[in-house]
C-alpha cells in the first residue's frame, strides 16, 4: 500500500512538473510573439487592405487578400489582440499608433501602401501595373523582381514610424496570390525573424513564390535580405531658387 501510494504521489509530481514545463513554454512563445508583433492582451491592430483592383465595389476585395487577411488575424488572436479591418479609403491614423498589417502592393490600388513606399521604404520602387504591358514588378537595390506565370515576388517588411510606437508589418506583392503568400510565411517563421532581428529592428525581405500555378503558396522561399537597401534615408532639400539655376559662363 505504502508503495503505490509513493508511486501515485511520483506520479502527479511528474505530471504536474511536465504541464508545468509546457505551459511555461506556451508563455514564453506567446511573449515572443507579442512582443515581435508589438501586440498586447486586449490591443487592437488594423489590417489594411486594398479593393479588388478589377471590381468596381468600393469595398471589395480579393479572394486571396482576404485569405492573407485571415492568416493575420489569427497572429492577432493568437497574441490576444483584436483586428479591425480597414479599406483604402477609410482613415487608419497616425502611424505607430496600433500595429498594423498592410497587404498589397502600390502598383495595384493600394493609396496606403504607396504612401509607406514613399514615405519609409525608399530604396523601393513599384512599377505600376500597365495593362498593355501585362508587366509587374518591382526594384530594390538595383535588381527587377517581375512577375511571370512560374514566378512572383513579395516584398515583407517591418518597420516603425519617425516616432516609434507599434510597427508596421508590409505585404506588398506583384499578386494577391503572393500577397497571401507573405502573409502565410510571416505567420509561419515569425519566430525564426525574431531571433533574427529582435524586436526593434527593421527588416525588409524579399521572398519568392515558385509556380503558383502548381503549388499555390507551398513553395516559398527567400530570396534575399535586403534591409540595407529598402530604407533609405529622406533626400536633403535643395535650397530656394537653386532649381534651374545656371551660372552665366563668363564672355
Amino acid at each position: 500500500m505504502g508503495d503505490l501510494l509513493i508511486n501515485l504521489l511520483a506520479s502527479v509530481i511528474a505530471g504536474t512538473a511536465v504541464w508545468l514545463a509546457g505551459f511555461l513554454l506556451r508563455r514564453r512563445k506567446l511573449n515572443q510573439a507579442r512582443a515581435f508583433f508589438g501586440l498586447t492582451a486586449g490591443a487592437r491592430c488594423l489590417l489594411v487592405v486594398s479593393r479588388h483592383a478589377s471590381s468596381p465595389r468600393e469595398f471589395s476585395v480579393h479572394r486571396r487578400d482576404v485569405a492573407a487577411l485571415v492568416e493575420l488575424a489569427t497572429i492577432a488572436r493568437e497574441c490576444g489582440a483584436h483586428a479591425d479591418r480597414v479599406g483604402e479609403n477609410q482613415p487608419t491614423g497616425e502611424i505607430g499608433r496600433l500595429t498594423e498589417f498592410c497587404v498589397g502592393g502600390p502598383g495595384g490600388a493600394s493609396p496606403r501602401s504607396v504612401t509607406h513606399v514613399r514615405a519609409i521604404l525608399r530604396g523601393v520602387t513599384y512599377e505600376t501595373f500597365d495593362e498593355e504591358k501585362r508587366r509587374r514588378s518591382f526594384t530594390v537595390g538595383g535588381t527587377e523582381y517581375v512577375y511571370s506565370p512560374e514566378t512572383s515576388y513579395v516584398l515583407l517588411a517591418r518597420f516603425w514610424g519617425p516616432v516609434g510606437g507599434r510597427p508596421v508589418f508590409f505585404i506588398g506583392g506583384l499578386t494577391a496570390g503572393s500577397n497571401l503568400a507573405g502573409a502565410r510565411y510571416l505567420a509561419t517563421h515569425h519566430p525564426e525573424l525574431a531571433r533574427t532581428y529582435g524586436i526593434d529592428r527593421p527588416f525588409a525581405l524579399v521572398l519568392r513564390i515558385v509556380e503558383p500555378a502548381a503549388y499555390g503558396t507551398d513553395f516559398t522561399e527567400l530570396v534575399a535580405d535586403v534591409t540595407d537597401v529598402a530604407f533609405q534615408p529622406a533626400r536633403a532639400a535643395e535650397p530656394a531658387g537653386a532649381q534651374g539655376h545656371q551660372r552665366t559662363p563668363a564672355s
